[in-house]
């Protein structure tokens, strides 16, 4: 089953959460601001929860910028998730992105990363030891 939930600025979309079988993906679609951002790690956990979701893809691919205030809520979420039995990826860092990170000494200590959403899913896959449900209920 795939259910979509959305975070919304006045006429745009920033992020979209799409619940496919046992993971939940995050899409980050335009850059947010600190209450934005709030709100996203909210609606994200209570729907980790309420899905019993056992993975989460975080893909911030949209974002040219990546404060400390950003990272810190991103490694709070993966943080959260994990006490609630899913394990997260972040997905598609830009390589400006990742430089900036890196230079500003921000880190995304003990966060796994991948470079796309497929290899996030693959690293999911790898994480929970193949535990995705399909609707039917069988495990890939």
């Amino acid at each position: 089953m795939v259910t979509v939930s959305r975070i919304e600025r006045t006429a745009q979309v920033s992020v979209s959460i799409l619940r496919q079988d046992g993971y939940l993906i995050a899409s980050i679609h335009a850059a947010l601001d600190d209450g934005e951002l709030e709100r996203f790690q909210q609606e994200l956990i209570a729907q980790i929860s309420e899905f019993r979701s056992r993975g989460v893809i975080i893909d911030v691919g949209a974002l040219d910028v990546m404060d400390s205030f950003g990272s810190r809520t991103l490694r709070n979420i993966a943080y959260m998730a994990r006490l609630q039995g899913a394990v997260t990826v972040i997905v598609s860092i830009q390589p400006d992105v990742a430089f900036a990170m890196v230079q500003l000494g921000v880190e995304l200590e003990n966060v796994h990363t991948a470079l796309g959403l497929e290899e996030g899913l693959a690293r999911l896959d790898e994480l929970t030891g193949g535990m995705r449900l399909h609707s039917r209920g069988r495990s890939v």
